[in-house]
């Protein structure tokens, strides 16, 4: 017992003492690396932004603002336009975040409320990260190969019975805007499930337990107190998700058919930004290489928007909560 008292005396007096020379040099030396990984990683940043700029500059001088509301892509008459690319990118990422993200909430409460046994539990958070490795391509082999056959009946008889309803007027004849959508939520469903799983995490033990002092029954303190206390995280999840569904290339580009169309139809085939970039650059010529640099100008604006939109929403809602 004098021992243990001994060595705690020892190790008090180990952090009460004051910094030596070595642990300044460290801090000193820490702080220094830090700062310098940090204004790198904001230099390299701006310089990638530069490059594209420059490139894209003959097209932004060329085309103007005009290029982002034409719905013509035509390289032999020099004429294009990306207002079809940019409403696939944004109408498919927000119907993935809305399947995604809704499933990724759901996974999230399901392992961390004392729904399964531990083990059973870590098992399948295992196995929800995991989706996170598999490559895109894979994703959109298993689009082609297995998910466009598997939903085609159900997508004709939607068409056949609910035609006059725009989200069903046109049939699923291969490639389209659901299967894309189907394999983007699965994509992002590891990241939103794993940041709202931490987010439900970092909420004391206490909160449920006033929760249920109070009288709640189960379901009410999830979805009346955890849910709400957690809001903050799991807005930070859809946001990363949503910004991961804006950015995909490889899944979207053998998926979404690639057709330079605007339609309300998950059956359509449509075209996103990032998949406009992957199937052109190959063969692009000069003009049109600046052309298709334009159009990351404005894929890189559109994801820069959205990442401050959700910080400033972000920041609010913990300023709110501390209130």
């Amino acid at each position: 017992m004098a021992m243990k008292q001994l060595s705690g005396a020892e190790e008090s007096h180990s952090l009460s003492r004051p910094p030596s020379s070595v642990d300044i040099l460290f801090d000193k030396s820490f702080r220094a690396l830090t700062c310098t990984f940090t204004w790198a990683t904001i230099l390299l940043l701006a310089f990638i932004v530069y490059k594209i700029g420059r490139q894209a500059i003959p097209a932004v001088s060329t085309y103007g603002l005009g290029f982002l509301t034409s719905t013509t892509w035509d390289v032999n008459a020099h004429e294009f336009g990306i207002l079809p690319e940019i409403w696939g990118t944004l109408y498919s990422s927000f119907l993935a975040l809305f399947l995604g993200g809704f499933f990724g909430i759901t996974i999230a409460i399901f392992l961390t409320q004392d729904f399964l046994p531990h083990k059973l539990e870590m098992i399948l958070k295992n196995i929800i990260e995991l989706l996170a490795a598999i490559p895109s391509v894979v994703y959109g082999l298993w689009g082609i190969y297995v998910l466009i056959p598997l939903i085609r009946p159900v997508a004709d008889l939607l068409h056949d019975n609910l035609g006059w309803i725009p989200f069903f007027s046109t049939s699923l004849s291969g490639p389209g805007m659901f299967p894309a959508v189907l394999v983007l939520s699965i994509m992002i469903l590891p990241t939103v499930a794993a940041i709202s799983q931490d987010a439900f995490r970092a909420i004391p033990h206490k909160t449920k337990e006033a929760a249920f002092g109070m009288g709640t029954t189960r379901w009410e303190a999830i979805l009346r107190v955890m849910l709400p206390t957690a809001s903050g995280g799991i807005f930070g999840a859809l946001v990363l998700g949503f910004g991961r569904a804006l950015g995909e290339t490889m899944a979207l580009a053998m998926l979404v058919g690639n057709a330079n169309e605007i339609s309300l139809s998950l059956f359509a085939p449509a075209n996103t930004l990032a998949a406009l970039l992957a199937l052109n650059f190959p063969e692009a010529g000069e003009l049109e290489a600046s052309v298709l640099m334009y159009a990351a100008c404005v894929l890189l604006l559109i994801t820069l928007l959205v990442n401050i939109a959700g910080a400033a929403i972000i920041s609010r809602t913990g300023s709110g909560g501390k209130k």
